[in-house]
């Protein structure tokens, strides 16, 4: 769905949700209110409750964020001074508390666990020492992290703002621009909101119009700055990611293909953002975030089904110097595949059941079959391939496909 203009959700989204928090806090009565809060707390499946009490608690949440954005805008002169290091400084701590918040009452309510680990080891506390050694402050850092979860780029934030002290620049669909509170909040940090079109190698393409946006936003990273990109361009779907590596066989890349086969839970990742930003950002580290717990929650249903939630989202981070770091892009291309198959194999590792509580099955089987149907009649063309950073890799995908 495409995204109001600007007027629009100033002038007419954001007073709406205000006045929907006020309509709903003076309209609620206070029964209501503990009723909700109670029967969200106790075992069992209470769906309705809970999900009422988090509609509840987003839409007043937003509309907190939404004052706090109006003043810290007269504070700054009308906005005369709200681009200034200041008042983004100011951004991003109050970005941090509203976050803290939010995270707290769906933590509670949901029984969400999130665990931070900087390796496989069996301590905790090791783990998490590890994990935020690996953004540690002094070195800016590009963060590639894959994509498959409700709201994981969120979370991403809020770890980063909380935990590790970073600030991070972030880079999202249009799509959440249609939250008054984060489209103000962000628009006034460094991010981007960018129109999935894929990365194309064509200077008319869109998705070069991608690459240069995530330069920009690459640029002049500092000590404490993280910049999150999601190479996987979208949410990890089984038709996504077989479509993914159809296409790279029909494209000639069959040794990337064949590889992109044996993903089980990431997608053959888009190599051209991360080019951009670490074209831009020569100092920087870059850091490979891989997630489970979220990842089979793809649909409405698949949350419905799964309420309260009572999973535990655990963060595995790799951190890679940038002298380890390929510089020539076909090389980049491969170093980063190696990545995401390094990333699919902690995932499979990690989480072997699906939102159903069911082991994987023939989902992935017959993907994997279909893949090989490809893999066998390819292998019979052309052995001439193109290189990994040619236009092929880089052409827009199509319907729900698209990313960044």
């Amino acid at each position: 769905m495409r995204v109001p203009p600007r007027w629009v959700r100033r002038l007419i989204l954001a007073p709406l949700v205000v006045l929907l928090a006020i309509v709903v806090v003076a309209g609620s009565p206070l029964w209501l209110l503990i009723a909700l809060i109670f029967t969200s707390l106790v075992p069992g499946f209470l769906r309705l409750p809970r999900i009422i009490l988090l509609l509840i608690v987003y839409v007043v949440w937003d509309a907190a964020l939404l004052v706090t954005m109006f003043v810290l805008w007269c504070a700054s002169g009308f906005g005369w001074k709200i681009r200034t290091h200041r008042s983004i400084t100011h951004h991003y701590m109050v970005g941090q508390k509203a976050l803290n918040i939010l995270f707290t009452i769906f933590r509670v309510v949901l029984r969400l666990k999130v665990t931070t680990k900087g390796d496989d080891g069996e301590d905790i506390e090791k783990s998490l020492q590890a994990f935020n050694e690996k953004f540690a402050l002094g070195t800016p850092l590009v963060v590639a992290s894959r994509h498959g979860g409700p709201g994981d780029s969120i979370v991403i934030m809020q770890v980063l703002l909380t935990q590790l002290s970073r600030e991070p620049r972030i880079v999202l669909k249009d799509t959440i621009q249609w939250d008054p509170a984060l489209d103000v909040l962000l628009s006034r940090v460094p991010a981007r909101f960018i129109t999935p079109t894929g990365f194309a190698r064509k200077p008319a393409g869109g998705g070069s119009v991608v690459e240069q946006e995530i330069g920009s936003l690459a640029d002049g990273l500092d000590e404490n700055d993280a910049l999150v990109i999601f190479p996987e361009g979208g949410q990890v779907t089984d038709k996504r990611r077989l479509s993914r590596t159809k296409r790279l066989f029909e494209q000639g890349h069959l040794t990337l293909a064949q590889r992109a086969a044996q993903f089980r839970h990431v997608m053959p990742p888009q190599p051209r953002g991360l080019f951009a930003a670490l074209e831009s950002a020569p100092n920087a580290d870059v850091v490979f975030l891989g997630h489970t717990g979220l990842d089979k929650f793809t649909t409405i249903k698949d949350i419905w089904r799964q309420l309260p939630m009572d999973k535990e989202l655990t963060m595995r981070a790799w951190r890679v110097p940038r002298n380890e770091i390929p510089t020539v892009r076909d090389e980049q291309a491969t170093w980063l595949f190696n990545w995401f198959e390094e990333i699919d194999r902690w995932i499979a590792r990690n989480n072997t059941t699906d939102a159903t509580g069911a082991k994987t099955t023939d989902a992935s089987e017959t993907m994997e079959a279909e893949a090989t149907d490809v893999t066998d009649s390819s292998e019979a063309s052309d052995s001439n391939q193109p290189s990994a950073t040619d236009e092929a890799m880089g052409q827009p995908e199509t319907g729900n496909e698209k990313g960044a």
